[in-house]
């Protein structure tokens, strides 16, 4: 019977990699529509609810976004279409610079 199966391999032990550390100079990325929602009214789900959880509150912000009608989320498309560019322009200066 162990004849007819084949003996285990001993396995190669995985390689670590290693992150290139951040740049702390780097400017940092556009928010989306939804994360300038949620900042807008995280501190309301909170006095509405004070016993949920940090994940709860999450949950809620995502069910009252989804609940919201495409000209309600305009306000927050369009703050996250200006920091789009911002970051964009920032990045661009930011490679002008470190090459």
């Amino acid at each position: 019977m162990a004849a007819t199966k084949e003996a285990k391999q001993p396995k190669e032990p995985k390689k670590r990699t290693t992150r290139r550390k951040k740049d702390p100079n780097a400017p940092k990325r556009g928010l989306s529509a939804y994360m300038f929602f949620a900042n807008e009214n995280r501190d309301i789900v909170r006095s509405e609810n004070p016993d949920v959880t940090f994940g709860q509150v999450g949950r809620i912000l995502g069910e009252r976004w989804k609940a919201l009608t495409a000209e309600e989320k305009q306000p927050y498309e369009s703050k996250a279409q200006a920091d789009k560019k911002r970051y964009e322009s920032e990045k661009e200066l930011y490679n002008a610079t470190r090459a």
